[in-house]
C-alpha cells in the first residue's frame, strides 16, 4: 500500500462544535469533540500536535479558516456527508445532517455521490440550537429533552416554529401549567415537520441515514421516521460522521 494511503485526518469545524477523526486501513483510530468557541484554531492545532497522518481535510463552517492556517485541503460538508453516508449508511437513499446551526437533506447517489440537496442555514429552526433553546425554556437538559418528550401521551400543537417566537410560546404555556413533556413533544414534532419539508424536494426515501449531534436524540428520530414515513438508520457517533466522510474522501484521491 502506497504511504499516501496509510491515514488521514478529517476535521469538522462546526459552528458550534469541532470533530477531529483520524483513520486508517482498519477504521478509525482517534476522535476528539470540543466546543468550536471564538479561536477554536488554537486548540486544533494543540490536538493535531499529537496526530500524524499523510493527509488531512477540512469541512464545515470553518473550514476555510483551517485551510489558511494547517496544512489541509477543504471540501463541503454536503460532500463529505454524502461520502460518510455510502459507507455508515448502505441502502440508504436520502442523508439527513442536522447541526447546531442548520440543516440538510441530501440525495445520496451510489459510490459515496450525492444529486439534489436542501439547507436551512438561514432559521434556526428544526437545528440543535432550536432544542438547545426549548430546552432551557423548558427546564431541561438537552439529554433530557427527548426521553421527556417520548414521555407525553399527546403533542401540544406550538403555533409558531421561529426560535424566538417560539422560545416566548413555550414560556407563557408553561407558565398556564401546561404539560412540559406534551409541549416537548410538540417541539420535536415541529421540528422533524421542517426537516420532511426540505426532504419533500429531493426524491422520496424508504430508507434515510440521520447524522449529526441532533441524531442522537431518540424523539427526533422517532418524529423524522414518523413525518417522512420512511425508516431512520442512526450510526454509532452520528457527531461524527461529516469528519469520518471528510477523512475517507482524503484515503480516497491519495490513494488514486
Amino acid at each position: 500500500m502506497p504511504p499516501s494511503a496509510a491515514s488521514a485526518i478529517g476535521i469538522d469545524l462546526g459552528s458550534r462544535l469541532t470533530k477531529i477523526v483520524r483513520v486508517g486501513p482498519a477504521g478509525m483510530t482517534e476522535a476528539q469533540v470540543f466546543d468550536t468557541g471564538h479561536d477554536p484554531l488554537a486548540r486544533l492545532a494543540e490536538i493535531l500536535e499529537g496526530l500524524r497522518a499523510e493527509t488531512m481535510v477540512a469541512t464545515g463552517y470553518g473550514r476555510n479558516l483551517a485551510k489558511d492556517r494547517l496544512p489541509c485541503r477543504t471540501v463541503t460538508e454536503i460532500r463529505a456527508c454524502a461520502r460518510a453516508a455510502d459507507r455508515l449508511g448502505p441502502g440508504c437513499q436520502v442523508a439527513i445532517d442536522i447541526g447546531g446551526q442548520d440543516s440538510k437533506v441530501i440525495e445520496l447517489v451510489a459510490g459515496g455521490g450525492f444529486g439534489r440537496f436542501e439547507m436551512n442555514d438561514r432559521c434556526a429552526a428544526g437545528t440543535g440550537r432550536f432544542l438547545e433553546v426549548m430546552a432551557a425554556a423548558l427546564g431541561y437538559t438537552l439529554d433530557e429533552l427527548g426521553a421527556e418528550a417520548l414521555r407525553a401521551d399527546r403533542p401540544l400543537e406550538l403555533s409558531s416554529q421561529c426560535t424566538v417566537f417560539a422560545e416566548s410560546e413555550v414560556v407563557s404555556l408553561v407558565a398556564r401549567g401546561e404539560d412540559r413533556r406534551r409541549i416537548a413533544l410538540g417541539l420535536h414534532r415541529a421540528a422533524a415537520r421542517r426537516v420532511a419539508a426540505m426532504a419533500s424536494r429531493v426524491p422520496a426515501a424508504r430508507r434515510a441515514l440521520f447524522v449529526g449531534g441532533v441524531a442522537r436524540n431518540p424523539c427526533m428520530v422517532a418524529a423524522l421516521g414518523e413525518e417522512m414515513a420512511c425508516e431512520i438508520i442512526v450510526p454509532e457517533r452520528p457527531e461524527l460522521a461529516v469528519a469520518l466522510g471528510a477523512a475517507w474522501i482524503g484515503l480516497d484521491e491519495s490513494s488514486a
